[in-house]
Formats: C-alpha cells, structure tokens, sequence
C-alpha cells in the first residue's frame, strides 16, 4: 500500500483538540474520543502554556492518548526543555522552521504549512513547499493569519488537492476554521489522516466547550463512517 492508499483512503480519520490550559478540558477531550492533545508553547498565544504547566496537564493521561507540543519559531533550547518536562508524542512546528531545525531534536514531528502565506498561494506552491519536508510524521495545513493557528479562520481547502494526490504525501492534517458543521464536507473531500481544531470547540481561547468538543468528535467519527 501507497503512502497515497494510507492516506486518501484512509477510513478513520484521527482527531486533534489543541490549545489546553485546563486540566477539567483534558479529561472532557479524552471522554470524547480525542486521539492527541496540543499544548501552545508559543508566547505570544492566548493559549501559552509553560513546559511546568504541561507537564501537570499531561501527568495522567490514559494510554492511546497522543500528546503534541506546539512552537513557532522556537530556540532550540527551549524545545528540549519541553521534551525532558512533557515528553510529548509529537512536536508540531508552527513557523518558518527549516527542515534541518525540524529534524535537530531527533523526535517524531509534524510541520504545519499557512495557506495563503507568500509563497503558498496556489496548489502547486504548497506542493512544492511540502515535499521539503519528508521526514515529517504529518503535514498540518493551517490558515494565514498573525496568530499562527487558532484563529478561527478558514481556507479554501480544494488548494490542498494536488498534494493530497502525490504518492510522497506524508498524512495530511486539516486544521484552520474548522468548525461541527463543516468539518464533515472537508473529510469526505479531502480523506485526511486527521483533522485539528482549537477555537471551533473553545467559549473563549484556552477555554473548551465540553459541548463543542461533543458535537466536534461526533461530526468527525459521522463523516468516517460515511466513508
């Protein structure tokens, strides 16, 4: 089987919730069926939290339960701090990190990509740009915005079907703007890996609905089982 087989094809699309500041919302998440958690170690985010608090927030998690760090642009310093306090499954660089600063930690990663920045406009650009990047685990598609992630805003998702299609396609993650009632046509469309959405199940940054969260994860495991 193809890396376009496991992908495309792929019946069970796994489910991200990103951006926790709160113990009671970890545990909401997992009741739901989320696959892995996000924590923004990003500064300037309304979300931050610091490698201490994530590690209080990850304490107990159940097995299967996938956790992910989140940088944008970060000192390599830092980067290890958290591994050591968190020992994240993932780290998901957010930024204009090269692949060679992506790969230095030695520990499995995602690279996100904003569509709409300069440089990723059209399908072929984001194509082109992706492929950079093969030892990546997943390839997020977020939105461009100032925010990096979390802004609610969407994108026009057919931008992402000529880099779905290529055999070389690591595991698309879809993320930006996602929201219950959208997240199902996206699925069907586009057969991601997963999907990830931070303010689509938030009452204010940083602070999850347990309402949204539901009616998100039952929106996704719909649209599998539709597939």
């Amino acid at each position: 089987m193809d890396q376009t087989q496991k992908t495309i094809g792929q019946p069970v699309t796994r489910l991200k919730f990103c951006g926790f500041t709160r113990q009671e919302d970890v545990a909401q998440a997992i009741a739901v069926g989320a696959d892995a958690l996000g924590f923004v170690f990003y500064p300037k985010s309304r979300r931050y939290v610091s490698p201490q608090q994530a590690r209080e927030l990850t304490a107990n998690l159940p097995p299967f339960v996938t956790t992910v760090a989140l940088f944008v642009e970060p000192e390599p310093e830092f980067v290890q701090e958290v591994i050591e306090q968190m020992h994240p499954g993932l780290l998901q660089f957010h930024g204009d990190e090269s692949p060679q600063m992506c790969q230095q930690f030695d520990w499995p990663y995602l690279k996100a990509f904003r569509v709409g920045a300069p440089g990723l406009e059209t399908g072929s650009e984001i194509e082109q740009f992706c492929l950079q990047y093969p030892k990546a685990s997943g390839w997020l598609f977020d939105s461009f915005t100032p925010a990096y992630g979390g802004s609610g805003h969407a994108f026009d998702q057919n931008l992402l079907m000529q880099v779905a299609q290529n055999p070389e396609a690591r595991p698309l993650i879809l993320s930006g703007g996602l929201q219950a009632d959208t997240v199902g046509g996206f699925i069907e469309q586009l057969r991601p890996w997963a999907v990830d959405v931070s303010s689509g199940i938030e009452d204010s940054p940083g602070v999850k609905s347990a309402q949204k969260m539901q009616r998100f994860a039952s929106a996704v495991h719909q649209a599998s089982m539709r597939l």
